[in-house]
């Protein structure tokens, strides 16, 4: 599973990094570390509130899978896959 969602991924950004310049690469790192820094941030923040927990803990293993398979679905609707 996880060679089968990383190929994606290495298709993508292995072009991508191997054009750019050093400073592009070094925007790149600067702006993931950032955004990383903001996703864990946000998760502290709504992992420490007691209703959000308390939600997460009993509907997280139901809302997950449902999030994903929407996200998959409006990825595949707007990038035009079901259009014959």
């Amino acid at each position: 599973m996880t060679f089968a969602n990383g190929g994606d991924n290495i298709g993508v950004y292995v072009p991508v990094f191997a054009t750019v310049s050093d400073g592009g690469m070094s925007v790149y790192v600067v702006v993931f570390l950032i955004l990383a820094a903001v996703w864990c941030f946000a998760g502290r923040i709504f992992a420490t509130r007691a209703v959000v927990a308390k939600a997460l803990s009993r509907w997280g293993h139901i809302l997950l899978p449902l999030v994903l398979i929407a996200i998959g679905l409006l990825i595949l609707i707007e990038g035009g896959v079901f259009r014959l």
